[in-house]
Parts: C-alpha cells; structure tokens; sequence
C-alpha cells in the first residue's frame, strides 16, 4: 500500500509540474572543487562569523530572506541571494521588505538573486540591472525516487519547501556545487515553541540580527493563526525534506555538511571548520 501511495504522489506530482512549473533557469557546470555555503539566517551565524570566518569567505556564499538588513550583509558579499516566500514581494506594505529591496539594489559586486519563476518579471523590475536575476520553481515533487528525481533534475520541482533552506540547497546543486556547506540553520524551533492563556501559538525565531518591533509583530500575529499540531507539522515536513535533499544529493555526487554548531537538523555530516567532522 505505502507503494502504491508513492508512485500516486509522484503521478501528482508530474500534473503539478505540467500546471504549475516554468522554465526555470538553466543549470550550470562548475570544477570539482567549487565550493559554496548557504547561511542562514539563525542566531549561530554570528558565532561562526566570528570563529570561523575565513572559512566562509574562502567560498562563495548564498544568503536569504531579510540577511541584506543585516550590518554583517556588507562584510559577507554574498554572491547569491533566494528570496522565495510571498512576503518578500509585498513592496509597499511592510518597511521591512522596502529595506530590503533596497540594500539588495545597493549591493557593489556581482550578485545573482534568485526568486520564484511567478516573481521573476517583478523583481527583474525592481532591481533593474543591479544584479542579476533568476528563476526556480517552487512546486513541491514527491513519491517515489524513480518518479519525482527526473523532475528535481530539470529544476521543475523540489522537495517541499516548507522553508527557504530548502530551495537554496536545491538552487546550490544546480549552480553546480559539488561541496555545499550549511551554516547559521539552528533550527532550534521546538526549544522556542508555546502556547499562550489564550491558546495562541507563540515561536520566538531568533536571527543572527535583531528583528525591530514590527518585524516580531507580523511573525507573531501569523503564527497565531495557526494550531499547534499545524505548526509541528510544518516542521516535519522541513526536516523531512532535508533527508530528501541529503538522498538526492547522494545521488548525484555532491556532498552537503553541517557546520552550524548545535543544529536540530540530523540529515547531513557534521563539520566544524576548526576540528574537521564531528
């Protein structure tokens, strides 16, 4: 029966491609010896910026969501950027995100951003020639191996992308990294996790920035539309998809490692820069 279900999910997941995906942008080939970390946006960035940071700096670097706010966004220079929740394209609503659109315009050196295949034309716009655009598709692909792994390989969908690690680890792979580096994912969700006298879901998610007071309003006021048992969900799905991703990447020969100290993620090998693996 659990068969017969993953070869169903992975039919679903073929319809959705064909009614949601794009053209997303091509793959690209690089040396066996090309190396990238995706960083997070979690509050052990700051540590590992500080003990490790020549080892950051000696590889190229992807950031995301609200990290070009940040005062380290200059010292870091990332050479790519993802964007993928809705918020982000919300300009003219929150200050927050009009802040970002400008530090992302601001930014002088080479920079590729990348955002949803939906928001491809509008941020295109926004940033002009600034930087360089490009496109992914968020459809999420499951089932079985056989089935969905054709449409991971042509960028048509990804595991489900319950947050934005997900398709920057996707995104990193098809820039064609061999060796990708996890940093600043803590993760640490369920330590932050509560539940108020009036039954409203409570998650403070610190970042290696300090959010203002609006930014904490609008998580809070969004988590308190959901349930408990929504929530935890959401968070099985993600740590779900990274042993997705950790398969895949297996398949395809590329090494993902860890090196966010004390991460809940258990889906990849555990490097610290200054001990080698843990």
């Amino acid at each position: 029966m659990a068969a017969c279900g993953a070869v169903g999910a992975g039919l679903a997941s073929w319809l959705k491609v064909m009614l949601r995906s794009g053209r997303p942008s091509p793959a690209v080939r690089r040396g066996e010896g090309a190396e990238l970390t995706v960083l997070g946006n979690g509050p052990s960035l700051n540590r590992t910026i500080e003990e490790n940071g020549s080892f950051l700096m000696g590889r190229d670097r992807l950031a995301v969501n609200f990290a070009a706010n940040a005062p380290q966004f200059a010292q870091l220079r990332p050479q790519f950027y993802v964007l993928a929740d809705p918020h982000f394209f919300t300009a003219g609503k929150d200050a927050n995100v009009d802040r970002l659109w400008d530090n992302l315009r601001a930014a002088d050196w080479g920079m590729t951003l990348y955002v949803p295949a939906a928001r491809y034309r509008q941020a295109a716009a926004a940033v002009g020639t600034r930087l360089t655009v490009k496109k992914f598709n968020l459809t999420p692909g499951e089932g079985t191996p056989a089935l969905v792994r054709p449409l991971y390989d042509k960028g048509l969908a990804m595991p489900r992308p319950r947050n934005v690690l997900i398709p920057s680890l996707m995104i990193a792979m098809r820039e064609g990294y061999r060796r990708i580096y996890i940093a600043g994912a803590d993760h640490t969700w369920t330590r932050t996790l509560g539940v108020d006298d009036r039954n409203r879901v409570v998650s403070v998610q610190p970042h290696f920035y300090k959010d203002d007071k609006k930014e904490q309003t609008r998580v809070n006021t969004e988590y308190a539309g959901y349930r408990l048992h929504d929530i935890l969900y959401s968070m099985y799905v993600a740590f779900r998809s990274y042993h997705t991703i950790a398969a895949y990447a297996s398949r395809r020969g590329v090494s993902i490692l860890n090196i966010t100290p004390d991460s809940m993620i258990d889906a990849f090998p555990r490097l610290r820069p200054d001990r080698g693996f843990a």
